[in-house]
């Protein structure tokens, strides 16, 4: 299923930023025992995604797999083609996709082990290969078809934000090498971030809004057209996602 759009109100982003950084300055200044009792992250990563500054280059994507030595014909990052209009009025543009990090992510709940899990020092959600069974509930749940059964490893395998380089301090290698500068990588709680400034001052949007995952990837400019839309009745759309079927059953 293709995902649609929906602009978040800047009231209520800017609102929920100052409270978690608040919160963040908060925590700093407190003992470990009392950060834990308060039951919230210091660290809110997040990530912009700029779609106007996207080449379709696909630059990420190839960063992405050779980072993790992900196998053909599957991805943990991947770029989206979307041609519309009526000729000669046609456009195209790319939609960047990854795995959401959602704040309520649909694929914990379901998980049966736990091997599916949210970080709780940064909210990334992460996969623990042992003692994932691979049965797949994962990839049913997700709203944002961002998961895949590794075929090397037999078990569910997506973006993590690259978290062995975040907790070096690095920035993801697809951030890292995106040469347009169309990814943009922080801490959401950190007021003075780039991401944090971005998602307080630009009319972002995020991918099915309606599913309450509160997802952490942020678009700016970005086109969800769906070619299922039939909201404009006779006109062309159509919408590549570079992705093999198997990877997605």
């Amino acid at each position: 299923m293709k995902a649609t759009t929906t602009t978040i109100s800047r009231r209520d982003l800017v609102g929920n930023i100052g409270k978690g950084a608040a919160l963040a300055a908060a925590v700093t200044a407190l003992p470990g025992k009392a950060n834990a009792a308060l039951g919230e992250q210091a660290v809110h990563y997040a990530m912009v995604i700029d779609v106007r500054k996207c080449t379709g280059c696909h630059a990420c994507t190839v960063a992405c797999k050779a980072e993790f030595e992900v196998p053909l014909g599957s991805h943990r990052s991947w770029v989206e083609y979307i041609e519309k209009g009526t000729y000669p009025n046609v456009s195209r543009s790319f939609l960047p996709r990854l795995c959401n990090q959602c704040s309520e992510p649909q694929c914990v709940t379901v998980c049966p082990t736990g091997a599916t899990y949210k970080r709780k020092q940064d909210g990334i959600v992460v996969v623990d290969s042992d003692i994932c069974i691979g049965c797949k509930y994962c990839m049913q749940a997700c709203p944002y078809d961002a998961r895949f059964i590794n075929p090397n490893t037999g078990t569910a395998d997506k973006c993590d934000f690259c978290l062995h380089r975040v907790t070096q301090g690095l920035e993801p290698s697809c951030v890292n090498t995106c040469q347009g500068r169309a990814r943009i990588f922080g801490d959401l709680n950190d007021p003075n971030s780039e991401v944090a400034k971005l998602v307080a001052t630009e009319p972002v949007t995020v991918l099915r809004q309606e599913m309450g995952t509160k997802p952490n990837v942020f678009y700016i400019g970005a086109d969800h057209a769906d070619e299922n839309d039939t909201r404009v009745p006779g006109q062309y759309i159509r919408v590549d996602t570079h992705r093999s079927g198997l990877e997605r059953r």
